[in-house]
């Protein structure tokens, strides 16, 4: 293929080297003459290991070129990919003039371009709904009718770490691919033929979203491991032995367990440990501010969860919440998310009743009979059978765990479960 690389930075010029290695011919096209000098004279514009050789061997074999201008070059390419820059705006968004620039001018070059529509692949950084709300209408303007035709929008985002990008180029460990309608491009398909990755084929809105997704949670990461870092510092903790131990879990720490968006958290353990943590911090003179967030994180997620169940529903509504405890088959209330919305729910008058097979108020003991009528002291009148809830006509039916698989419900009960959150 004859692909044409638009900006030549980290990600622009690591690109334009790898797949030239794989036998294409790649046209690397940036403003900067510096830049397309350097590449010319075989000189890499970046420092990053492994670069140096590909651009050497790809302008030996005449498959790495590079120029300030589109001129011609678009009219016969098979693949356009857009790395350009997207800098932090004053107001905290990203400043998208280079991606406006750079689409203006793509849709110009190929006004007279003829055959197969031209693919063109954004791996920028870009808000979820750039594609369809600013590159799109780009487009549209310059080429109007005939822009299917002469163009196919792609997103693809990279995922490469400086100081490895051509060890992850080759081997990335996903590859996110966002067309108009989630279906493969066929020049994507090919210019990644060779890796072998896990590959998602989506709407604009998900890939591009992705990128978000992923580089917010490396954050996240780095900021707790500091956080706890700095607690063991102050408590003369290795930091080293409890980071070990932690990372050995990959059934519950290090996987995709709990990182599916649903339900808030509760129980017996997680606030309770949270808030203890915080504590900890204080105690030993250790700022946290991402620890002592996350009750607060919960909390407004909880509303969330509420506005969710409830919209649409008249005052007075009749609803049966499915799932009293905070998980499906036991009978622990303690701090459950579906006990303060079952409770939110009495408040604003709506006429509640609850199935949760696993939960027998005169059996309750302890700590958990104290929390559920401290919570909900109406808790024995609102419980009813299982017959009673799959016979029973109701404006909504919430499904607050997995309890709402044990009900036969009829077939026009309004089921909403907040599990699965739009």
């Amino acid at each position: 293929m004859k692909v044409v690389v638009f900006g030549l930075g980290y990600v622009g010029f690591t690109a334009s080297c790898c797949i030239a290695s794989e036998g294409h011919h790649v046209v690397g096209i940036d403003v900067s003459e510096g830049k397309v000098r350097a590449i010319l004279s075989g000189k890499a514009p970046i420092v990053e290991p492994g670069v140096d050789d590909l651009l050497t061997k790809g302008l030996a074999e005449g498959r790495i070129s590079a120029a300030t201008a589109i001129g011609d070059h678009l009219l016969d390419a098979d693949l356009a990919i857009v790395c350009v820059g997207t800098p932090s705006a004053p107001d905290g968004g990203h400043n998208m003039t280079y991606i406006a620039d750079v689409s203006r001018q793509i849709a110009r070059a190929i006004e007279g371009r003829k055959g197969a529509p031209l693919t063109v692949a954004y791996r920028s950084t870009i808000r979820p709904g750039s594609i369809e709300e600013l590159i799109q209408p780009i487009f549209h303007a310059v080429l109007g009718d005939r822009t299917d035709t002469l163009a196919s929008l792609v997103y693809n985002p990279e995922f490469l770490r400086e100081g490895l990008a051509v060890k992850d180029y080759f081997a990335p460990p996903k590859i996110v691919i966002g067309t108009a309608d989630g279906q493969p491009n066929p020049q994507m398909t090919a210019l990644n033929a060779n890796i072998a990755a896990p590959t998602f084929i989506t709407g604009y809105r998900e890939a591009e979203f992705t990128k978000f997704a992923d580089n917010t949670w490396h954050a996240v990461k780095v900021a707790y491991a500091n956080e706890l870092g700095r607690v063991c510092l102050a408590l003369g903790i290795s930091s080293k032995a409890v980071h070990e131990i932690f990372v050995s879990d990959t059934k519950l720490n290090i996987s995709a367990y709990y990182m599916r968006p649903g339900g808030a958290f509760g129980g017996s353990c997680l606030p309770k440990d949270v808030r203890a943590l915080q504590h900890i911090g204080a105690d030993a003179g250790v700022n946290l501010p991402l620890v002592e967030n996350l009750i607060r994180s919960n909390d407004a997620h909880k509303h969330s969860i509420y506005a969710h169940a409830t919209a649409g529903l008249k005052p007075g509504a009749k609803v049966l919440l499915a799932g009293l405890a905070f998980k499906a088959a036991t009978d622990d209330l303690r701090e459950s998310p579906n006990v303060d919305l079952a409770r939110k729910l009495l408040a604003q008058g709506y006429a509640l009743e609850i199935f949760d097979p696993a939960i027998d108020a005169s059996k309750l003991v302890g700590a958990n009979l104290g929390y559920a009528y401290t919570q909900l002291p109406a808790i024995e009148r609102l419980l009813v059978t299982k017959a009673h809830a799959e016979s029973a006509a109701y404006d909504r039916v919430i499904a607050a765990n997995a309890t709402i698989k044990g009900l036969t419900l009829r077939p026009d009960a309004p089921v909403l479960n907040i599990a699965e959150l739009p």
